[in-house]
């Protein structure tokens, strides 16, 4: 396992909660949906968090990005004080600038579905974070 990792079920900003979201394993999934292709559905934006491990950082910040079969219908956002800020494009990365210490940095998270996909349970998509970790100083 990581240092540094994906945390969802309500986490707030500057704490330690939350649940990790499994790495490959499918274990512990970041859950978005269900969501209607009828209707080209939308979802909530869904709050998550970014963090380091007890004792480290990531000094020069981090990136997260959508990879996988459906990673064009994942979409991405700052927090703003408690809120979703503006997401970015879907399937586009979503860059940290600031340090990620070893509490929670929040950012959001949307799902889209089309009408020309079949209704299914999608496990395809991964938010893979690249970063430089090192023991806080």
């Amino acid at each position: 396992m990581s240092v540094i990792g994906i945390y969802f079920g309500n986490p707030t900003s500057s704490g330690t909660d939350g649940t990790r979201a499994s790495e490959g394993t499918g274990a512990t999934p970041i859950t978005i949906g269900p969501l209607d292709t009828a209707t080209n559905e939308e979802s909530a934006a869904t709050k998550l968090a970014i963090r380091c491990d007890s004792g480290y950082t990531a000094a020069a910040g981090a990136t997260i990005t959508p990879t996988g079969t459906t990673a064009t219908k994942w979409a991405l956002a700052p927090d703003n004080s408690g809120s979703a800020g503006t997401f970015g494009a879907y399937g586009a990365a979503l860059e940290f600038a600031g340090a990620i210490p070893d509490s929670n940095v929040l950012f959001w998270a949307k799902a889209k579905t089309v009408d020309t996909e079949t209704p299914t349970n999608d496990t395809s998509v991964d938010l893979v974070i690249a970063a430089t970790i090192s023991p806080e100083e």
